[in-house]
């Protein structure tokens, strides 16, 4: 693997209500103390968090800590995005996360925007390089795809348009992340790629987003899961053991840093991080 210059970083979402922006304001003090390089905030599906997501960038920014908001092409325009990147210029936001997100149930068009390549091609048409432009890789594919070649030409086209780096799905299996990345580098891609980790807290919610986004479980991990029943402690500690082992051979393979999907508790990602020794 090439190497890049590692980088650390947490993915939160908005919250919906005024304890849950509470609970989140103290979660990432907890979580600023590892120093993360950014802090990643997700934007719903159409735009249904659009203004949460700017008002917690903006506490993010505030705190005097780097957030990158995500951006979705689902549900928006040319004129909603281009008030968006006003916006967030405006307030010195630099660095963004593009995604074509899902489709929700019973909207029938996605938008104006039919691909995450698309949306980074205006995003450089409208700000040039203001912006350090984030996508989505999928070690695993995208369980959309109609083949491995594919979704690999689909994740090129992504950085012709412009994008700069990438975090990916996560996933549990170190090979299909070395084989992507191998993948990558025959068809001269060489951007840093930064493996997406998922902590295990729970299983049955594990399984239910694993079913959704086409994250593989593997067998061995998913039986001994199961095993646990509702033992959460056990769930957790194997967890711990699975997802540490994980990074540490993706940082010992050169992999350009890890981005943990943190679902705004604090407590795992710090066991993680701390057991990696990344602060």
């Amino acid at each position: 693997m090439t190497q890049h210059k590692r980088t650390f970083s947490l993915e939160l979402f908005p919250p919906q209500t005024p304890e849950g922006a509470e609970k989140l304001r103290a979660a990432r003090a907890r979580m600023a103390a590892l120093k993360p390089r950014f802090f990643s905030v997700t934007f719903g599906a159409g735009g249904s968090t659009r203004d949460r997501t700017l008002e917690t960038v903006l506490d993010i920014q505030g705190e005097g800590h780097q957030a990158a908001p995500h951006l979705s092409c689902i549900g928006s325009t040319r004129e909603s995005i281009r008030s968006i990147l006003e916006q967030y210029r405006a307030n010195g936001i630099r660095h963004l996360v593009a995604l074509r997100g899902d489709l929700p149930s019973g909207m029938a068009r996605p938008g104006t925007f039919r691909y995450a390549n698309e949306l980074v091609e205006f995003i450089r048409a409208e700000t040039g390089d203001w912006f350090h432009i984030e996508v989505a890789a999928y070690p695993e594919y995208h369980p959309q795809a109609k083949s491995p070649r594919d979704d690999l030409v689909n994740f090129k086209r992504k950085l012709d348009a412009g994008a700069n780096s990438a975090i990916t799905q996560y996933f549990y299996n170190f090979d299909a992340y070395a084989h992507f990345i191998d993948d990558c580098q025959a068809i001269g891609i060489d951007v840093p790629i930064v493996p997406g980790i998922m902590p295990i807290a729970s299983y049955s919610s594990l399984a239910r987003f694993s079913d959704t986004c086409g994250a593989e479980i593997p067998r061995w991990i998913r039986k001994k899961l199961e095993s646990y029943g509702d033992d959460s402690a056990s769930i957790r500690a194997f967890g711990l053991d699975v997802v540490s082992g994980l990074c540490q051979q993706l940082l010992a393979n050169d992999a350009p840093g890890l981005h943990f999907y943190t679902l705004n508790q604090d407590a795992l990602t710090t066991q993680l991080w701390q057991r990696l020794h990344l602060s």
